[in-house]
């Protein structure tokens, strides 16, 4: 497994996985929330860029891989800056909302992107 994910608490197998918020045990089925990661001490949810490092609002990053734009004929090439970002609860995993040059605001998922 790629990430340190804890045993299960029913039937101490090893082989849990990730599955959205939840933990999850392959081989008896049980699922659980997951402690570690997710938020910090004070309750709140950590945002994390393609590499590892944590985002917060005001950030500058690096989209990492060329994104497709729907209603565009170019897309948004590798290496692009943004600058100013700000974190929110979007919809399917985009949680970066943003303004780029050329393209205007548009939503972006963390995990293209990463801290410059």
């Amino acid at each position: 497994m790629s990430e340190n994910l804890p045993p299960c608490p029913k039937c101490s197998s090893e082989y849990t996985y990730a599955m959205d918020a939840l933990v999850v045990c392959p081989e008896c089925g049980h699922e659980w929330a997951a402690a570690e990661g997710d938020t910090e001490a004070s309750g709140d949810r950590v945002v994390r860029d393609a590499v590892g490092n944590v985002l917060s609002d005001g950030d500058t990053v690096t989209v990492v891989k060329a994104l497709k734009v729907k209603g565009s004929a170019s897309g948004i090439k590798a290496g692009t800056k943004v600058r100013n970002i700000r974190l929110v609860d979007g919809v399917d995993g985009h949680d970066i909302d943003c303004r780029i040059d050329g393209f205007g605001a548009m939503q972006l998922k963390s995990s293209v992107v990463k801290k410059a």
